[in-house]
């Protein structure tokens, strides 16, 4: 379609069928929106312009983002074992177990069955959010600890991507030099710039927050990285500020959930095609349930370990079993670097969109926990004297 203005029309008008349907159905607007973007796309055809390219690589950025500023440093110093534990072994667990059958089973080479490993190894953090935000259980200590667990998963997934296939260049090394000395000044500067810039109309905290965003995102594109891997740790070095000043993440998240996620996730549904689905499909099966299995049996016995309640157990294990950000963008690299080819390319990821929508969608439905929020300490005068009175956190 050449007309920029239909175009985009059409996009936005998929993105509301979308949202009213998850209204309807009950589950994650994520979720939705890949469905109805793979049937859009197989049906009438989904053109990826550049332009539609741009806003959902930005909005993959900002959910990843936004999913790192919700990470309570006090939470995770508190349950620091219990998310380390779980997001490593909910990297490592479908990591080596894919690694093994592409290779073994179905005779994959090694590059192409790293790629499989690596692919299907991650947690999706723009699905997580998402699900966290509409539930409100991002202000939960439980959401907390999934968000914490699921940067560990991830991080994984990115060193295992970085050290098989990375290019060791001058590149990398300026990325790497840069992205600490621009968190360390972040640490040290961004609070009190926050502040001094002000919530005003002309929204120059958001312009200065999308501004490292894109500066980052831009030297990990020279470097042959993915713009949305500093995004997270932008994220978590920001999170004190903004779980201090609640508005400011609050404006981001609608431009971002309004404009610019619909055309990430109805871009991640677009790209699957239905012949090569139906062709593979026995295999695409194999890998969804190979995923989700290794997942339930690392992270449903920790669970248990750190004692947490069995329904909040199996709604961690569900949303650590999810994939799609950093899944699709490890498939694209190995296609883009042509270590895997269309058809495995395909497979790939749509096993990973259908990890993305599965173990939500049974969360979603049976396993929901209670909604707890974490209780913030405020101070009260009692007989002249202060004293800490616990109050719940409203949801976000």
């Amino acid at each position: 379609m050449d007309n920029i203005w239909l175009a985009s029309a059409l996009w936005i008008g998929l993105a509301l069928i979308a949202s009213v349907l998850s209204v309807w159905v009950a589950i994650s607007v994520a979720l939705t929106e890949i469905v109805v973007g793979a049937i859009a796309g197989n049906i009438i055809g989904l053109p990826l312009a550049p332009w539609v390219n741009f806003l959902a690589g930005f909005g993959a950025i900002l959910l990843t983002f936004l999913a790192g500023a919700e990470i309570d440093p006090q939470v995770v110093r508190k349950h620091f074992w219990s998310s380390m534990s779980i997001g490593v072994v909910g990297f490592l667990a479908p990591y080596v177990g894919v690694l093994l059958f592409a290779r073994y089973g179905i005779g994959w080479p090694w590059p192409q069955a790293q790629i499989a490993g690596i692919s299907l190894s991650t947690t999706s953090v723009a699905v997580v959010y998402a699900v966290m935000v509409e539930t409100g259980f991002n202000r939960t200590e439980l959401g907390k600890i999934i968000l914490a667990a699921c940067f560990v998963n991830d991080l994984g997934t990115v060193l295992a991507l970085g050290f098989v296939f990375a290019r060791f260049d001058v590149w990398l090394g300026l990325f790497t030099v840069a992205t600490a000395v621009v968190l360390w000044l972040l640490s040290r500067f961004a609070p009190r710039l926050l502040e001094a810039l002000g919530d005003r109309v002309s929204e120059p905290q958001t312009k200065f927050v999308t501004l490292v965003l894109l500066f980052l995102g831009g030297l990990a594109s020279v470097a042959g990285s993915e713009a949305v891997l500093p995004a997270y740790l932008v994220g978590m070095v920001l999170a004190p500020t903004f779980l201090k000043d609640r508005e400011l993440p609050n404006r981001m998240r609608i431009v971002a959930f309004t404009i610019l996620t619909p055309f990430y996730f109805l871009k991640a549904g677009s790209l699957v095609e239905a012949h090569a689905v139906i062709a593979s499909a026995g295999l695409i099966l194999i890998y969804l349930a190979i995923k989700m299995m290794t997942k339930f049996a690392g992270i449903l016995p920790l669970t248990r370990i750190f004692r947490f309640e069995p329904r909040d157990g199996m709604y961690t294990t569900l949303l650590m079993s999810t994939g799609l950000t950093f899944g699709s963008i490890s498939a694209l690299f190995g296609l883009t670097n042509h270590i895997i080819d269309q058809r495995q390319y395909t497979i790939l990821v749509t096993a990973i969109i259908g990890s993305a929508v599965v173990p939500t969608l049974i969360a979603q439905r049976w396993f929901q926990p209670q909604y707890k929020p974490i209780e913030e300490t405020v101070a009260v005068t009692v007989a002249g004297e202060e004293a800490s009175t616990p109050i719940a956190a409203r949801g976000g």
